[in-house]
C-alpha cells in the first residue's frame, strides 16, 4: 500500500534523512587507500548503535538475495554496484567504491547512497560515470513533483543515461518507502515520460540511478548479494530519498558538500 506522509511524517523522516547523510559523509571522509571495508562496515555500525538507529539491512532476507544480510551498509567496488556484502578488501588508489545505507529512526526510513573514488582516478572516464549518476539524480528529483507522473521521474533519469551513452539496467531502481525501506512501487532507471501513477504530495521516493560504463547486463557473486556489470566495467550508483510537496521536491538525505 502506498502511503502519503503528513507535514509532522515528513519531517520525522527529515531527522532520518539527516542521521543518513551524516553517515554517508563520514563514509566518503574515512574511504581512503589502505582501508578496509570491514572496518568501514564497523564504524558505521558504532554510528548507527550511539544514535539508536535501526539498520534496514541487518536480517533482511528478500526473494533475490541470499539472506540474511549481516550487515548494516551495502559497499561496493568497481565492477560491483549494488547489494555489496563488505569483506576483506582493502580500498586501493583508483577504487570506484558505492555506499549505500538505510536506517529507521522512531519508525521512519531514509535510504541513500553516493558512490566515492578513493584517491586519485584510475582514468577520467570513472569520473565521468560518477558524474552522470549524479546528474541523473537531480534531474529525477528535478521532475518529482505533484502532477507529474512516475514515467517522468524514470524518464530524467533515462535522457541524462542516454546524453552520456551510458546502456539502462532496469531490473533494480527506484521505490517508495516510509515505515519500511521498500514499498511497493519500482521506479526504473529510464522510461516513457507522461505515464504511471501520479505523484501527489505526501508520497515519498527512493530515487537512485545506477549505471555501468559498457553494459545493462548484470550478475551476481556468489555471496548471493552483490550486483557486477556482467562485462567487468565499472559501475556507480547515486540516491536520495526525496518527498513530494506543494512546493515541490524535498531531498531528505541531502548532504553538505564535502568540504564544506
Amino acid at each position: 500500500m502506498i502511503e502519503l506522509k503528513t507535514p509532522a511524517e515528513l519531517e520525522r523522516m527529515h531527522v532520518t534523512g539527516r542521521f543518513v547523510a551524516e553517515v554517508l559523509t563520514e563514509v566518503g571522509r574515512i574511504a581512503d587507500v589502505g582501508v578496509n571495508l570491514l572496518d568501514i562496515e564497523q564504524h558505521v555500525r558504532g554510528m548507527i548503535a550511539r544514535r539508536g538507529a535501526e539498520s534496514c539491512y541487518w536480517d533482511y532476507a528478500p526473494s533475490f538475495g541470499r539472506g540474511p544480510f549481516r550487515n548494516v551498509i551495502c559497499l561496493s567496488v568497481d565492477d560491483a554496484v549494488l547489494h555489496g556484502l563488505p569483506h576483506d578488501h582493502t580500498l586501493r588508489d583508483g577504487d570506484v567504491l558505492s555506499a549505500d545505507l538505510a536506517v529507521g529512526i522512531d519508525g521512519w526510513v531514509a535510504d541513500s547512497a553516493r558512490t566515492i573514488i578513493v584517491g586519485d582516478p584510475a582514468d577520467e572516464g570513472d569520473l565521468r560515470l560518477v558524474r552522470a549518476t549524479e546528474e541523473a539524480l537531480e534531474a529525477a528529483i528535478d521532475a518529482a513533483r505533484p502532477g507529474n507522473r512516475l514515467g517522468d521521474v524514470s524518464a530524467a533519469i533515462g535522457v541524462v543515461a542516454a546524453d552520456h551513452g551510458y546502456p539502462v539496467n532496469t531490473e533494480f531502481g527506484g521505490h517508495d518507502l516510509g515505515r519500511t525501506m521498500h514499498g511497493d512501487l519500482h521506479i526504473p532507471n529510464t522510461g516513457r515520460a507522461g505515464r504511471g501513477l501520479r505523484l501527489q504530495p505526501g508520497l515519498t521516493l527512493a530515487l537512485e540511478p545506477w549505471f555501468a560504463r559498457t553494459t545493462d547486463r548484470i550478475v551476481v557473486d556468489p555471496d548471493g548479494w552483490t550486483i557486477r556489470s556482467a562485462d567487468g566495467s565499472t559501475a556507480a550508483h547515486s540516491e536520495h530519498t526525496v518527498a513530494i510537496t506543494e512546493d515541490g521536491p524535498w531531498v531528505l538525505t541531502r548532504r553538505e558538500p564535502d568540504g564544506a
